[in-house]
């Protein structure tokens, strides 16, 4: 395992000696936002973190390598590159072995967080089941990653480029909780208000954590999703927003833009289409879970 995981060092000095790490994707620097805003937003996630007193480790693979905590430079490299591959959790083998460079997504970015140790990872939005997915059985690997993967999630909610209500039950069928913060909403990613009731939700930080803590010490395996939702003055109304996303699926259909290309495709088309809008609450959300997941990490840090 050794020769496929490399932890920066101070990343593993704060595994050694059970300080607070949380884990931070790479596709969202490759494939999620335009150059510069990605290179941009992924420094200023990473301070969020640090700025909380916890130790953030951008996850992605350089030449067949897991590399646990990326420096300014290989994040400028995956800002700029255009042959970085897009790695979920099938992926991982060809591109490691083919010693290729790859941005690892939520499902692929919790299992090398995983192999490292880190138990607190911050993402934008989890992947799900895919709006029509009775037809093209398109459903995320994330979340197959989060059933067996002993990591806790926080997000601004399911993606809302997908089926949430189709997606809840899948996660529920999986025995992935999902808890909401300091509402009774499911957040919906770009809004406040997904359409659904949170299946759980808890106010205090303190109390999230001691949930995850006491999820994995029941021997129940898997991640819990924590959907922090976007601040109020950031969001994107949820008709506006669907308005948008109906138009690029049904763009999507045209070009005939299907399995791991859809998601990237979807969320630049509706960049565009909004004027930044959506690209703005983003951000906003990513720096939000940022500050929440360093929180969370180190109130679950002191129960081990």
């Amino acid at each position: 395992m050794t020769s496929y995981l490399k932890i920066h060092p101070k990343v593993e000095e704060a595994l050694k000696n059970n300080q607070p790490v949380v884990a931070l994707e790479s596709t969202i620097i490759s494939h999620g936002m335009p150059y510069p805003k990605n290179i941009e937003t992924a420094l200023a996630v990473e301070k969020i973190i640090e700025k909380e007193g916890t130790i953030a480790a951008t996850i992605a693979i350089i030449q067949g390598v897991c590399c646990v905590g990326l420096s300014t430079d290989e994040i400028e490299i995956f800002g700029n590159a255009n042959n970085v591959e897009k790695v979920s959790t099938r992926d991982i083998p060809f591109v490691v072995s083919k010693k290729l460079f790859g941005a690892t997504t939520v499902a692929a970015t919790m299992k090398i967080a995983s192999m490292a140790g880190i138990k607190t990872f911050v993402t934008g939005g989890i992947g799900g089941v895919h709006r029509g997915a009775s037809n093209t059985m398109d459903v995320s690997a994330d979340i197959m990653a989060m059933a067996h993967t002993n990591v806790a999630i926080v997000s601004a909610g399911i993606k809302s480029i997908l089926d949430i209500g189709l997606t809840l039950e899948v996660l529920e069928t999986h025995g992935i909780p999902v808890i909401t913060f300091a509402q009774q909403r499911l957040p919906g990613f770009y809004s406040n208000d997904s359409g659904f009731d949170s299946p759980m939700y808890l106010n205090e930080v303190d109390e999230i954590a001691k949930l995850v803590h006491c999820k994995w010490d029941l021997n129940l395996a898997g991640s819990v999703l924590i959907a922090n939702p976007i601040p109020k003055e950031f969001e994107v109304e949820k008709t506006e927003i669907e308005h948008y996303i109906l138009e690029a699926l049904n763009e999507a259909e045209k070009l005939k833009i299907t399995g791991k290309n859809i998601t990237p495709f979807l969320l630049k088309h509706i960049a565009n289409n909004t004027k930044g809008e959506s690209l703005d609450a983003n951000i906003a959300l990513i720096k939000n879970n940022a500050l929440l997941g360093a929180k969370i990490a180190k109130a679950l840090a002191q129960l081990y």
